[in-house]
């Protein structure tokens, strides 16, 4: 079983920056997500919208990642949003109990 590349693309709209996040999430690209995180993660000024539909894979270090985006963006009462994600790597988020934490923002637009 090959790897997906793993890929960021970055958008900003008026309301939010989105980050459209594709391919394999596990320790080998946490630097490149963090390199992508860094410049937005402390903006209060937009939400934070992490779209995963291109995510073919996440293990326990991907995770960390999100959950500790979730933290600091809640302590900072910014918001942060995860959508379009994939079936199975919902399943694993309902398994580690992070499901419950994610806001996709759909009622509540940006």
């Amino acid at each position: 079983m090959r790897a997906e590349p793993f890929q960021i693309v970055a958008e900003e709209t008026t309301e939010a920056v989105i980050l459209d996040v594709s391919g394999d999430f596990d320790l080998a690209v946490v630097p490149q997500m963090r390199s992508a995180l860094e410049p937005v993660m402390h903006r209060t000024d937009k939400a934070l919208i992490l779209q995963l539909g291109g995510l073919t894979y996440i293990d326990s270090t991907g995770i960390g990642v999100i959950v500790s985006v979730l933290k600091l963006r809640d302590e900072l009462k910014a918001p942060f949003y995860v959508r379009d994600i994939p079936p199975a790597i919902m399943r694993l988020f309902e398994l580690t109990g992070i499901s419950g934490y994610l806001s996709s923002g759909n009622g509540d637009q940006p």
